[in-house]
C-alpha cells in the first residue's frame, strides 16, 4: 500500500461490484482515505472505504493516464487532506467538525444516507437525515459495524448545503 501513497488507484471488492479510483491519501488497518476520482479527469470530495474484502488494489497505464492530466491541470492531494482514521469515532467527529455533512453507505450500493452526526456509541450511529431537496428529514440509525463507505467534501454533498437553513446547520 505504502507504494501506492499519493497515486492514483483502483480498488476492488469481493463483495461489492463499484470499482472506486482516487488518490490514496493516507491508510490504516482498518480505512483506506481517497481523494475521489469518480469519473474522467475529475476530483470530487473524499471516499474512506473499508479496509474489508478487497479482492485488488491496482494501478495501469490508464489510470496512470488519468492521473498525468489532472496534475496537468493543478489538482494534486496534499498534507491537509490527511484525516484522523484510526477507528470510526475518531473520522466521524473529525469530519462533523470540519465539514458537517456526510454520506455513508452500508455493503449494497442502493442506498447511501447523507446528514450530519446526532450520536456515534459503539452499538449504533444516528445521524439527522438530509433529504435531495436539502432539507433534514429526521433520524435514521445504522450499526456502525455495518459502515463500509463514507464520503466527504463532494460537489454533491455541498450543494445540498447550499440549502440548508444557517439555524439548521
Amino acid at each position: 500500500m505504502e507504494n501506492y501513497l499519493r497515486q492514483l488507484i483502483a480498488i476492488e471488492f469481493t463483495d461489492k461490484k463499484e470499482l472506486y479510483t482516487g488518490f490514496l491519501i493516507d491508510y490504516s488497518d482498518d480505512w483506506i482515505l481517497l481523494r475521489n476520482n469518480p469519473v474522467d479527469f475529475i476530483l470530487d470530495g473524499f471516499v474512506l472505504l473499508k479496509n474489508k474484502n478487497i479482492e485488488a488494489i491496482h494501478r495501469d497505464q490508464d489510470l496512470e493516464f488519468t492521473e498525468k492530466v489532472i496534475r496537468l491541470k493543478g489538482l494534486k492531494t496534499n498534507a491537509e487532506d490527511i484525516i484522523p482514521i484510526r477507528d470510526l469515532n475518531s473520522i466521524i467527529h473529525f469530519i462533523t467538525n470540519k465539514y458537517g455533512i456526510f454520506q455513508i453507505a452500508k455493503k449494497s450500493a442502493k442506498s447511501a444516507y447523507l446528514g450530519k452526526l446526532i450520536e456515534l456509541t459503539d452499538e449504533e450511529l444516528t445521524i439527522d437525515f438530509l433529504d435531495i431537496k436539502g432539507q433534514f428529514g429526521g433520524e435514521l440509525s445504522f450499526n456502525p459495524q455495518k459502515i463500509r463507505v463514507i464520503e466527504f467534501d463532494t460537489d454533491y454533498i455541498n450543494s445540498l448545503k447550499l440549502l440548508i437553513p444557517e439555524n439548521a446547520k
